[in-house]
């Protein structure tokens, strides 16, 4: 059998900048779909796996582990394109968008748009749930107000990033802390040491921002022209909102996320039956096909003419090419080869937490979905972690902040192409407003080099904020 080796730096060289070139020109240039470059980018790595000596079985297998590991993020995605279509076909949504044009004032819409997708996404445990209801509402609300959509993204990805990295319901959470080998709720409350005094910071952000939008003219005619447009197609009311509520209330619970979310469209159906005078196979057409209506306003054509399974088939592709792709670098030890050529400059927590960052990027630009990245990093770095001394807690942390809060910036992740295409909003153009993210990161590292909440393991080390000298175990 021929021996295998790790691949050097000038051959990992080659094959990821013939990938990176191969996303860029396909999507920048040629115009082509996403999914076809990931395919291709697979044989990029086999023919250096082979090269290395793996056989084409081994690498095959690689691939359908790496797809196996991803397959709950799958569920969840087809069981919230459902939501979303029985949910605007019942007049959820709709209701949603209403109430928002009627009672939240321009000055604090921004901080309002951060606060509710932030209850939503820490009591459901779900960012793309999150966006794909709440967040479709803010974006339409925000119109109608005159705000601009990438501003408004923002506010909304950063409240729903607030709860997915925070709750002990979402899958990201989970899978940080279990593949760091900390308890869920431990790492919670590391997070909540971070996450606290980001959030107060990006609110007092968008409160700033939404008061100098607020001097702006409002059009009152086109907040009129879109609440007349819902109203003439939807029966609009409190009792539209019990959907939600009971998902919420289901998922608090604690409840199994694919199933309460499913409960959720099915509701949805049942209200669009009984409020919205649909046919009920109609209403549960929409589950699959997505909703469609003529409202006579473009724009509010566009937000409420999605979901449903069939809508998420793209960024269900984007997810398996990428799980697979991330299950390729694994086997061949990629990401483990270049963290160990700066393995020796982890001296110190703040290194370890800037490398931890890079690494998950890394994982999330390379591995096209989020999950390839929540996986990877804490196994190529917890061993620097060790010896170093430093708590799995501060692991844990590092890898959520620099996998699940970057997820969203790269165009050509999972994330990156759901929340664009349900936001109506590019990835590039919201960007440099999901400020949220971006005070995390900041935080992250301004912990990591000033010794704030940062624990170790050892008796007797120097470490900060009550943890002085607590020996605490890796459990």
């Amino acid at each position: 059998m021929k021996d295998v080796r790790l691949p050097t730096l000038p051959e990992i060289a080659i094959v990821l900048l013939a990938f990176l070139a191969l996303v860029l020109s396909f999507t920048v240039y040629l115009d082509l779909p996403i999914q076809m470059a990931l395919f291709i980018s697979w044989f990029l790595v086999i023919i250096l796996g082979v090269r290395l000596g793996y056989k084409f079985q081994d690498l095959q297998k690689a691939i359908m582990n790496g797809i196996s590991n991803g397959l709950e993020a799958v569920l969840i995605l087809v069981s919230v394109g459902a939501l979303i279509g029985t949910w605007i076909a019942g007049g959820v949504v709709p209701t949603l968008i209403y109430y928002g044009l009627e009672f939240i004032h321009p000055s604090i819409f921004l901080l309002a748009t951060l606060i509710i997708c932030s209850i939503m996404s820490v009591a459901t445990g779900t960012s793309w749930g999150t966006v794909g209801t709440a967040g479709i509402a803010m974006i339409a609300i925000g119109e109608g107000l005159g705000m601009p959509l990438p501003l408004v993204a923002g506010a909304v990805l950063s409240g729903a990033y607030f709860g997915d990295k925070l709750s002990p319901l979402s899958d990201s959470t989970v899978l940080a802390s279990s593949l760091s080998k900390v308890d869920v709720l431990k790492h919670v409350r590391a997070m909540m040491v971070l996450s606290i005094p980001a959030f107060i910071i990006t609110a007092i952000m968008f409160t700033v921002t939404g008061f100098i939008y607020a001097g702006k003219d409002i059009d009152t005619a086109k907040i009129e022209s879109l609440k007349s447009a819902l109203q003439g197609s939807f029966d609009i009311g409190i009792l539209m909102l019990i959907p939600a509520i009971i998902v919420v209330v289901l998922l608090a619970m604690k409840k199994p996320s694919m199933p309460v979310i499913v409960i959720g469209a099915l509701l949805g159906a049942i209200w669009a039956s009984l409020f919205q005078g649909m046919d009920f196979a109609d209403a549960i057409r929409t589950a699959y096909n997505g909703f469609s209506i003529n409202t006579g306003v473009d724009f509010m054509d566009g937000i409420l003419n999605r979901g449903g399974v069939t809508g998420m088939l793209d960024t269900l592709v984007v997810i398996i090419f990428g799980l697979g792709f991330g299950g390729l670098l694994e086997k061949l030890g990629v990401l483990q080869v270049i963290v160990s050529k700066f393995e020796s400059k982890l001296t110190s927590a703040g290194n370890a937490t800037l490398s931890t960052l890079i690494v998950a990027l890394l994982g999330n630009i390379l591995g096209c979905a989020m999950y390839v990245s929540l996986i990877l990093t804490p196994k190529m770095m917890a061993d620097s972690y060790d010896k170093l001394n430093l708590d799995r807690r501060i692991l844990s942390r590092n890898s959520e902040v620099g996998g699940t809060l970057t997820s969203g910036m790269v165009p050509w992740s999972d994330n990156g192409i759901y929340m664009a295409g349900i936001l109506g909003v590019s990835t590039f153009a919201y960007l440099p407003f999901m400020w949220l993210s971006f005070v995390c990161i900041g935080l992250a590292l301004i912990y990591g080099y000033t010794g704030k909440f940062i624990w170790y393991n050892e008796n007797n080390v120097n470490s900060s904020e009550g943890y002085k000298g607590e020996k605490v175990s890796n459990g």
